[in-house]
């Protein structure tokens, strides 16, 4: 009878400890389950990640679609300037605005390269140049300096003479010279101002930008005059006229 009380015992104490050690919960998962999601948090975070995704891509086409676009360029600016006669402003404005329509490789250097200005539409280029000549009485413009440009054979040299862009050195030999920026370029509207002298093309690079935006389809149509030569050359004393080169020219300013 002690035997086989001891054995039921025994097997009821195994019973008694399995039983136990099923209904224990079982130990945390292994650090590597720490990426497994529920169903609920996964779409908790996949719902996050859409709404940023969403923010991100509705932030950057506002700014890239102003910069680019010539549709979402306003000229308004410029034409508080100009109506205002602050035609130093104008000028800048008028820059930034070459600068917006040319491009994005324009905009990330800050400057227009020649071979860029043919991006600008016509519709725009020529809308800058009727703000200038409306507010000016037709006396700046980029079609003011085309005439002037035309006037003279397309010879750059006497045409920035001739817009009041160098002036004459006092020298035995003849030389001229840039004037300097800004100070030296006349910011008003009179009678001594010379016709086309703004806005402002930077030259210090060449004439090549300054051609590309005369030969801009916005301004064809105006009568052109026989073209003798290339662009570029001074005239000297006994007639000839000779290349550009630093002998004549100083640039010295930046605009």
């Amino acid at each position: 009878m002690a035997a086989t009380y001891s054995l039921r015992t025994l097997h009821h104490h195994q019973h008694s400890s399995s039983f136990k050690r099923l209904s224990t919960p079982p130990p945390p998962p292994p650090p590597s389950s720490f990426f497994l999601k529920s169903p609920s948090s996964s779409t908790s975070t996949t719902n996050t990640l859409s709404s940023l995704s969403s923010t991100t891509t509705f932030s950057l086409p506002s700014s890239t679609t102003s910069t680019t676009t010539s549709h979402a360029i306003s000229f308004d600016t410029l034409q508080h300037h100009l109506s205002n006669q602050n035609f130093r402003q104008a000028d800048e404005e008028t820059r930034r605005l070459l600068i917006l329509l040319a491009g994005e490789a324009a905009q990330k250097r800050g400057y227009v390269f020649f071979s860029e200005v043919q991006f600008i539409s016509r519709n725009d280029l020529k809308a800058i140049d009727e703000l200038w000549k409306k507010h000016s009485n037709n006396k700046f413009g980029y079609s003011v300096q085309k005439r002037q440009w035309q006037k003279v054979k397309k010879d750059f040299t006497k045409l920035f003479l001739k817009l009041g862009w160098m002036k004459k050195l006092d020298t035995e030999i003849e030389q001229y010279n840039y004037r300097a920026f800004p100070d030296e370029f006349i910011w008003e509207l009179n009678d001594e101002t010379p016709e086309g002298h703004l806005p402002l093309t930077n030259a210090l690079r060449g004439t090549q930008l300054f051609n590309s935006i005369l030969s801009h389809p916005a301004f064809e149509g105006q009568e052109e005059e026989a073209e003798t030569g290339e662009n570029g050359g001074v005239t000297v004393r006994d007639g000839t006229t000779k290349p550009l080169s630093n002998k004549f020219f100083k640039p010295n300013y930046s605009f």
